[in-house]
């Protein structure tokens, strides 16, 4: 989508917005290609009038390869197609982050099984090693969550990891079902995938697992509850090789604690959470699952790439938008616990 942002400002009350480029599969590829230096591609829709050409022009400067795009033509009013919009404000202090999205009848939404040839792209001709979506996707109408499927079981014929970020968003599932609807679509997604991300809500409500001992607000996150939810979880979908969950206590929308959890071969990796200084929120889950595929493919292993998603998610929350601006110097780094004392 393209993300419109207030800055210091209200969505309500400003008169200029930034605009960006963003979305849950996206913003893993992005930074796989940006900042892993890794050749991404990105399979979706676009309207094909100026604001979806904008948003392309953001996908190209970000290196992430379009070829893979379907155009679809502009009736000219969007009565049948558009582009979605995302209204995002940061938050700051005890102002909490804020999204308004502006997507329906999109062009991704209208996507149906066959519009994608699975085989080309998983295949020798593009040799594709990994594949990730996730339940944003999923969520936009019941042909994509068909199409997510596709993709997976294409995927799987090839031997091509699948990984799926849950990314519960409530404002998508309201009108459809709700909950239920979200647990019904998810826990047929979630027998197709390798890799399922989350955090301690995503999994409550889009598989009906629950953690223990964690309140609404989500102040205490006790370790053990999270190591006994995820032996839960990989009990339930014994095709899951590795699940991985972001740990955020949010004291104020600028200062967070964050680390990770994950089980993988029977084996739980904490990275304990730190404090940290946030300017923008929104995406540091997709950079923590893109620096957690990078460590993957790497073969640099599993407590390598674990703390590589939480140092990277913890850099690109110190910037705006939705996507990291961040180097793997600067994830070494953080990794390795440095300073931020100025570099020159």
């Amino acid at each position: 989508m393209l993300r419109l942002d207030p800055a210091e400002s209200r969505i309500h009350t400003t008169r200029h917005f930034q605009v960006w480029e963003g979305g849950g599969e996206y913003n893993v590829a992005r930074g796989l290609r940006r900042c892993f230096g890794l050749r991404t591609g990105i399979v979706t829709a676009l309207a094909d009038n100026p604001v979806g050409r904008l948003v392309e022009d953001f996908i190209l400067q970000g290196g992430v390869d379009t070829s893979l795009l379907r155009w679809v033509p502009y009736d000219g009013v969007g009565r049948t197609v558009r582009n979605g919009l995302n209204f995002t404000e940061r938050g700051y202090g005890v102002r909490g982050a804020v999204g308004c999205s502006d997507r329906g009848n999109t062009a991704i939404s209208q996507v149906k099984a066959g519009d994608f040839d699975w085989s080309s792209i998983f295949g020798e001709q593009n040799g594709t090693r990994w594949f990730h979506t996730g339940g944003i996707f999923a969520a936009l109408s019941a042909s994509t969550a068909e199409v997510a499927a596709e993709a997976m079981d294409a995927a799987r014929r090839h031997g091509t990891p699948v990984s799926y970020d849950l990314n519960y968003r409530d404002s998508l599932w309201k009108s459809i079902g709700g909950k239920a609807k979200a647990q019904e679509v998810n826990r047929e997604l979630v027998r197709r995938v390798d890799l399922l991300l989350g955090n301690e809500e995503d999994f409550s409500a889009m598989l009906g697992v629950k953690i223990k001992g964690v309140s609404d607000e989500f102040t205490e996150l006790p370790i053990d509850s999270y190591a006994e939810m995820l032996r839960e979880l990989a009990a339930a979908y014994p095709n899951l090789k590795l699940v991985a969950s972001t740990l955020r206590t949010a004291h104020t929308a600028s200062r967070n604690a964050w680390g990770a959890i994950a089980l993988y071969e029977d084996k739980i990796v904490h990275v304990a959470q730190r404090d940290i200084d946030i300017l923008d929120r929104v995406g540091g889950g997709d950079s923590f699952a893109s620096g957690l595929i990078y460590g993957l493919l790497a073969g640099k292993g599993i407590d390598y790439a674990v703390r590589c998603g939480v140092a990277h998610g913890a850099l690109a929350m110190t910037t705006p938008g939705d996507t990291s601006m961040a180097t793997l110097a600067e994830v070494e780094r953080a990794i390795k616990g440095g300073t931020a004392r100025i570099a020159r």
